[in-house]
């Protein structure tokens, strides 16, 4: 959205910070929601990489590196007093924090699972919450590591079982507590001191709870999510954060469900750079777990709607026939949640106009749901909400709303809405 950003600016300040992280893989918009953008990068580079990256650079390109320039200093000291190192970090992560501060980012969600990446005895990656000089120190940082994908080679060697499958916390690498400022963590119910004794189930259930609490917070504020290179665990959390959402109808909901899987896999995963081959090859399947991981987010309390707008469902019927429905009469709401708190049409003829405000339906009796099942095993085109052998009078004197979906062909498909006085209706959901 230009509206949002001038994009000769961002470009100019993603030119500059680039070379403060990973691999050059700089801050980067990918999800608008609620005026926040919801950003995504690799951890920040160290010493190692950020001198070899820059030497790199400088030969390969005649002299010059556009990196550099910006000859304003960043820090108020005089340069002079300080050692080449820190002139270099200042710089660099300066025009980072710009970056930051131009989309608004609060929030930094770290998920390594360690301080600092050393490889060769080289500390290669760095990160926001060992930033020696405090630069990040106006940002809420947040330390959540997670496994990598080298632990998901257990999980295909558990035959795809993710239930138990527990991070060895213990290993020597691993020197990156879990923190998490009290602020957030308050309206969650969680044990965080727990942490290392999730499995990896838990785990991510929790840890997708608190970003979804993060973005839906009152304030204006972005959201960060890296990892290390930040192409395994971030784009599973961004996807899983741009899939949940979509199913709650607050981002995309021009999408069907096949677009929004298109969009998905190939701009959160693979045009960042996941390397699907090389993961398959050494069985670390995290693209897998992503989204067989859908299954274990479809109660509502990983829905970012209001929880007070929802209504509870009839007993009797099931998710698989909940999701029967048609995608017009799910209307954009198509929640991950099995609560499917769907809302209609404001008014019959207007479409794509939807509220989430709800009415309780009465309790659907057996007959009902029999009837109901008969009309989608004829038509699983067609649904069919009245209670069984009910007249209109009854109905209408209950406030009930009926709604009927035509099962004739594609000419005479539109659905017929009869609604009883002003209030919409919520389609039943599943317990």
């Amino acid at each position: 959205f230009e509206s949002t950003v001038q994009v000769g600016k961002l470009q100019d300040l993603i030119n500059r910070s680039k070379m403060a992280r990973c691999r050059g893989r700089f801050v980067c918009p990918v999800i608008l929601y609620k005026g926040k953008h919801i950003c995504r990068s690799a951890t920040l580079a160290g010493w190692g990489e950020l001198y070899g990256r820059t030497g790199y650079n400088y030969i390969f390109s005649g002299g010059s590196d556009d990196a550099w320039a910006d000859a304003e200093d960043i820090s108020e000291e005089d340069p002079a007093l300080r050692n080449a190192d820190s002139q270099l970090f200042d710089k660099v992560r300066g025009h980072d924090i710009k970056l930051l501060r131009y989309l608004s980012v609060r929030y930094i969600c770290d998920l390594m699972v360690e301080n600092k990446k050393v490889k060769f005895g080289l500390n290669v990656t760095s990160s926001e919450k060992v930033d020696k000089a405090q630069r990040y120190a106006d940002f809420t940082l947040l330390s959540i590591p997670y496994p990598g994908c080298e632990f998901f080679k257990e999980y295909k060697d558990r035959d795809y079982t993710a239930e138990g499958l527990i991070f060895n916390w213990k290993q020597d690498y691993v020197d990156a507590p879990l923190s998490i400022p009290v602020s957030l963590t308050q309206s969650l119910n969680i044990d965080w001191s727990e942490y290392q004794s999730w499995d990896l189930i838990q785990q991510t259930q929790n840890y997708l709870k608190l970003l979804i609490s993060i973005i839906n917070s009152d304030d204006d504020s972005g959201l960060l999510v890296h990892c290390i290179s930040g192409w395994d665990r971030t784009p599973l959390f961004i996807s899983l954060l741009r899939l949940s959402l979509w199913a709650d109808g607050l981002i995309h909901v021009s999408l069907e469900p096949s677009e929004i899987l298109y969009l998905t896999v190939a701009y959160d995963w693979f045009l960042f750079g996941h390397m699907l081959v090389d993961r398959l090859s050494k069985g670390e399947e995290i693209f897998f777990f992503c989204f067989n991981f859908l299954k274990h987010i479809t109660s509502e309390e990983f829905s970012a709607l209001k929880s007070q707008r929802r209504k509870s469902l009839p007993p009797g019927f099931t998710l698989e026939e909940i999701c029967m429905l048609k995608q017009r009469d799910r209307g954009s709401t198509t929640s991950l949640s099995s609560d499917f708190s769907l809302g209609m049409e404001s008014s019959p003829g207007a479409a794509g106009s939807f509220t989430y405000e709800a009415v309780e339906l009465m309790p659907a009796g057996a007959q009902a749901q029999a009837a109901w099942r008969k009309s989608c095993a004829s038509s699983p085109q067609a649904t069919l909400w009245s209670r069984a052998q009910q007249s209109e009078d009854r109905l209408s004197s209950a406030g009930m709303v009926e709604v009927k979906s035509s099962s004739s062909s594609s000419s005479t498909h539109s659905d017929n809405f009869l609604r009883i006085g002003s209030s919409p209706l919520e389609v039943p959901r599943s317990r």
